[in-house]
């Protein structure tokens, strides 16, 4: 007994191409701009920016440093309260997941 299937070139090439974008992806460095970007802060917050979302919680941020210097449990409070999030870093990880969902091309 023998089977035939079709379509497995095409499959190859697509996770070829899929794998090779993941590696361009593996090093990149990604700004907060374009990871909370005014699609990702619409859908989730009231808020057309992170710029907003942070004026919006009194935190002033012109830097790295300043963003780093906010104590985790008062951003986390922030986000609660004016995201659809329940902390930071799950805010950050679905942001991260649907950035690099949409550079692979799912």
């Amino acid at each position: 007994m023998s089977f035939k299937f079709d379509g497995f070139d095409e499959l190859e090439k697509e996770l070829k191409s899929v794998g090779q974008a993941a590696q361009k992806l593996d090093s990149l460095e990604v700004s907060f701009d374009e990871l909370l970007n005014k699609a990702f802060m619409s859908k989730y917050t009231k808020y057309n920016s992170f710029d907003e979302f942070l004026k919006a919680g009194n935190f002033i941020v012109e830097t790295q440093e300043d963003f780093e210097a906010i104590p985790d449990d008062e951003f986390d409070v922030h986000v609660v309260n004016h995201s659809s999030f329940e902390d930071w870093q799950t805010m950050l990880d679905t942001a991260s997941s649907e950035y690099f969902v949409k550079k692979l091309n799912f």
